[in-house]
């Protein structure tokens, strides 16, 4: 399922003890392609905006590893925002998405999960390209 249809919560493993939380992913099973990079996200400055772009083919997951964000989804006709607040919780964005992460608090640290290594001919840099090409 294409545009944000497409893109759901995924709610991944929480382990609880005494001790702490310990959550886990697994390709395959959490997530619904095949892992090929990881990036992270941190010291993000107050009021900065990162993202404002579209993926031609990539998948990701999106967690807030500590803090909270909000991720704005965009199809080209829809939009739609999704505060990310737990690391128990993933974002799944599929391909022909624009996304805008916004609202860092302070010490939120972002992890992305993609489907493929960096490839710039992969990016819509522009929203009216992006918009045209969909």
């Amino acid at each position: 399922m294409m545009g944000i249809e497409g893109c759901r919560l995924i709610h991944l493993p929480r382990i609880s003890d005494t001790r702490g939380n310990l959550t886990f992913i697994e390709e395959g099973r959490h997530v619904p392609f095949e892992i090929q990079r990881v990036y992270y996200l941190y010291d993000i400055p107050a009021n900065a905006e990162r993202g404002g772009h579209g993926h031609k083919a990539l998948h990701q997951l999106i967690v807030a590893m500590s803090g909270s964000f909000d991720v704005v989804l965009d199809d080209g006709r829809r939009r739609k925002t999704v505060q990310l607040a737990r690391p128990d919780h993933g974002l799944y964005v599929c391909p022909m998405i624009w996304r805008e992460l916004v609202n860092f608090t302070t010490g939120a640290v972002c992890m992305v999960l993609a489907s493929s290594l960096y490839d710039e001919s992969d990016y819509y840099r522009d929203y009216e390209s992006f918009v045209a090409a969909g």
